[in-house]
């Protein structure tokens, strides 16, 4: 098992440490920072440490009540490692364009997943033959519209347990029907972001592959883990 220290050198070695200048902080990463090298500032990964330890004994908790978690990136850089992560343990992502309504009319949403689950399976059973050539065309681009913005969330219930957000101040659309659906959020979040908007902000590197992959695999583990616990109860 891991220790402190050892969570505290993966970290190091991902760049998790690495904010951003001094005139981009916001106010309430302060505590979280360490100092300063070449006019980046870098954070204390003792302290971030002790955030993400927060942030995976929820997402524990939300696993063991049997609820979703819903990971959420915009970012180019956090686009795959979402969906692979994501698809890993198979729990719903959005790595991309957030659609406004998914937790606050998710009727309408789940209109438009129906829709691209049926054409889907329609089209893997050959049972496009009916239509002409020009319809065929018609709905394979239907369906690559369809899966470019819902695929992530086709087996998604509507009512997450959690968010997992990759910087929620860029995803604030996101954040916003969270809270206003009364549902927790996790994010990771460098120091230009405000803190203090989330339920469980981890005060870290949110805009390189490698530090958004280490924490998303970590958040991921400790989801599972939480599902293993509860099964063998």
């Amino acid at each position: 098992m891991n220790t402190a220290k050892d969570k505290i050198k993966e970290m190091f070695d991902v760049g998790a440490h690495f904010g951003f200048s001094k005139s981009r902080r916001h106010p309430s990463t302060l505590p979280f920072i360490f100092g300063r090298k070449n006019n980046v500032e870098i954070f204390d990964l003792e302290k971030v440490e002790e955030k993400l330890e927060e942030a995976k004994a929820f997402a524990a908790t939300v696993a063991g009540e049997g609820k979703q978690i819903l990971f959420v990136g915009g970012k180019k850089e956090s686009q795959r490692p979402i969906k692979e992560i994501a698809d890993k343990i198979d729990m719903p992502y959005v790595s991309g364009r957030w659609i406004g309504g998914t937790l606050t009319n998710f009727n309408e949403i789940k209109l438009r997943t129906k829709r691209l689950l049926d054409i889907t399976d329609q089209r893997d059973k050959g049972q496009l033959g009916k239509y002409t050539k020009k319809e065929k065309l018609l709905i394979e681009r239907e369906i690559i519209k369809l899966e470019d913005r819902f695929g992530g969330i086709v087996n998604f219930n509507g009512k997450p347990g959690v968010l997992f957000i990759i910087d929620a101040d860029k995803e604030e659309n996101a954040r916003n029907e969270a809270i206003k659906e009364g549902i927790p959020v996790i994010s990771l979040m460098s120091s230009d972001c405000d803190v203090t908007k989330v339920d469980y902000a981890i005060p870290a590197n949110d805009s390189s592959v490698r530090s958004i992959t280490y924490f998303l695999n970590e958040i991921a583990e400790a989801y599972e883990s939480g599902k293993k616990a509860k099964k063998a109860e």
